[in-house]
């Protein structure tokens, strides 16, 4: 059996994403700051007997995510599938006018350096087996400017950029690097309803067919409000 690892998994789309996996025959490995988060995925997943363990790890705190992330490869042996999507919430975005390198840092800390540090950790072996997978989920700030999110826009591209960067080194050596760019607000019930995200992204990791993609498909950037 395959494991996915999740940083910044929630209760919302981190938990559709460990169920869809999950149900597809993948051992999760579920990695948030908040371990009441982690306790409903996990008692979620055991209903579904799926296979799960929790680790708790604040990304900023690169000493603890490169630990939960090595536990996670000595607990199941490997991680096949690596998704990074972890979100500070609105109240961390700057509008493009009020934006400082402090604003600006802080989205540096909390996302971009993280997933460097991820990637680092899990490259490696799969380099060595010649498979696997690395998920970039970001907002669609990462493809089309946004003034309202000006601070998290500039390392959100700068998250696409090396993604795409990764995709481009790694697509001939067996590895599929992809990036979901969600432009609508994530609740059940909804068009973004996480489980519906949840299965596009298993959708575009299966087929491997193309880079990245938008949530929903063809979001034209001239309709995105500011």
């Amino acid at each position: 059996m395959r494991t996915i690892a999740i940083i910044g998994a929630g209760p919302g789309l981190g938990l559709s994403l460990a169920k869809n996996f999950g149900e597809k025959g993948f051992k999760v490995a579920a990695i948030s700051r908040n371990p009441e988060k982690l306790e409903i995925i996990v008692n979620e997943l055991n209903k579904l007997n799926i296979e799960v363990r929790s680790y708790v790890a604040d990304v900023t705190d690169f000493t603890a995510l490169k630990q939960a992330l090595r536990a996670a490869k000595k607990d199941f042996g490997s991680i096949d599938v690596l998704e990074f999507s972890p979100y500070a919430g609105w109240t961390t975005f700057t509008n493009v006018l009020e934006t400082t390198p402090e604003s600006v840092m802080e989205q540096v800390n909390s996302y971009l350096l993280p997933a460097v540090l991820s990637v680092n950790e899990v490259l490696p072996d799969m380099l060595n087996n010649g498979s696997g997978a690395i998920l970039f989920t970001t907002g669609l700030s990462s493809m089309f400017p946004l003034p309202s999110v000006g601070n998290a826009g500039i390392v959100m591209s700068g998250i696409r950029n090396y993604a795409t960067n990764l995709h481009n080194e790694l697509k001939e050596k067996g590895i599929f690097v992809g990036h979901l760019s969600i432009g609508t607000f994530i609740q059940a019930g909804t068009a973004g309803d996480p489980d519906v995200i949840a299965e596009a992204w298993y959708n575009l990791y299966d087929e491997k067919n193309c880079f990245e993609e938008t949530f929903p498909k063809g979001i034209d950037p001239t309709n995105l409000s500011n």
